[in-house]
């Protein structure tokens, strides 16, 4: 595996696990005995959170694009 590639895998891994964990501390603001909320809230941190994965998505999808449009005889 090249070295670029197992820089990619690990740091990706550690990354997405600490997203993954983030956001399971973000549901557990949902019990509502421990915290007040409204579903306004709820909407806004969704919505931030959705729109964020769309950027990054949008990224990678960027990088493969570039290289469909080179030009080559």
């Amino acid at each position: 595996m090249a070295q670029s590639r197992k820089k990619f895998v690990e740091l990706a891994e550690n990354r997405v696990s600490r997203v993954i964990k983030d956001l399971r501390l973000i549901g557990n603001l949902s019990n509502k005995s421990n915290y007040e909320y409204s579903d306004e809230d709820v909407e806004k941190i969704i919505s931030t959170l959705r729109n964020e994965v769309d950027k990054t998505k949008k990224r990678f999808e960027s990088v493969t694009s570039k290289k469909k449009d080179l030009f080559k005889l």
